[in-house]
C-alpha cells in the first residue's frame, strides 16, 4: 500500500516513542488515515499510538478537532491556521503527547492557483506548548502526493521524539 521506507520510518517513530513513553495521536485530512495506518502496521504500536482522526470534511474538522468554522472560512482547510488547529484540537481531545495533523490538496481536481493540487500542510503540537506547522508543495499524482505526505508527517513526528 505504501512504499517501505514509510513502514522502516514508522518502525523509527514507534521505537522513539516507546523508549520515551510518548503518546501520538494523528488528526488527518488528505491522508484519509494513511499515518495512522502507517504507524499501526509496526508491531508494539498499540503502546505508542493514542488515537487518530479522520477529518476530511469541514465540518468533521469543526465538530471533532473544534476548529472553527470562521477559521475555515476565513483561510480555507488548506491553510497553515487550520493544520495547526487541527493539531491543538486532536491534542486536546486525546490522552497523546504529541499530535500531527495533516491538511491538503492530494488531487487529481480541486487545486486553485493558490492551492494548487500538491500544497500540503502539516501541524504539530505538543503538551509542552510547542505549536507549528510545515508547508509542503509536493509533486505527482494523488497516491505519490498522499504517500510524500505520510513520509514527511512520520519525518516530523520523529523530530518531536525526544523527550520534554
Amino acid at each position: 500500500m505504501l512504499p517501505p521506507d514509510i513502514y522502516d520510518l514508522a518502525r523509527q517513530v514507534i521505537l522513539a516513542y516507546g523508549e520515551h513513553k510518548k503518546k501520538i495521536v494523528t488528526a488527518e485530512s488528505c491522508t484519509g488515515g494513511l499515518i495512522g495506518a502507517a504507524l499501526t502496521q509496526i508491531p508494539g504500536s498499540s503502546i505508542v499510538v493514542e488515537r487518530g482522526f479522520i477529518t476530511y470534511s469541514n465540518d468533521s474538522k469543526t465538530e471533532v478537532l473544534a476548529v472553527m468554522p470562521e477559521t475555515l472560512r476565513a483561510f480555507g482547510a488548506v491553510s497553515q491556521q487550520v493544520a495547526e488547529l487541527m493539531a491543538q484540537g486532536a491534542l486536546e481531545f486525546s490522552l497523546a503527547d504529541v499530535a500531527i495533523s495533516v491538511t491538503g490538496v492530494a488531487g487529481p481536481n480541486g487545486g486553485t492557483a493558490d492551492k494548487p493540487v500538491g500544497l500540503v500542510y502539516l501541524g504539530l503540537a505538543t503538551r509542552a506548548g510547542a505549536i507549528f506547522h510545515y508547508k509542503c508543495n509536493f509533486k505527482g499524482d494523488r497516491g505519490d502526493i498522499r504517500a510524500q505526505t505520510v513520509r514527511e508527517a512520520l519525518k516530523l513526528l520523529l523530530s518531536a521524539a525526544v523527550p520534554s
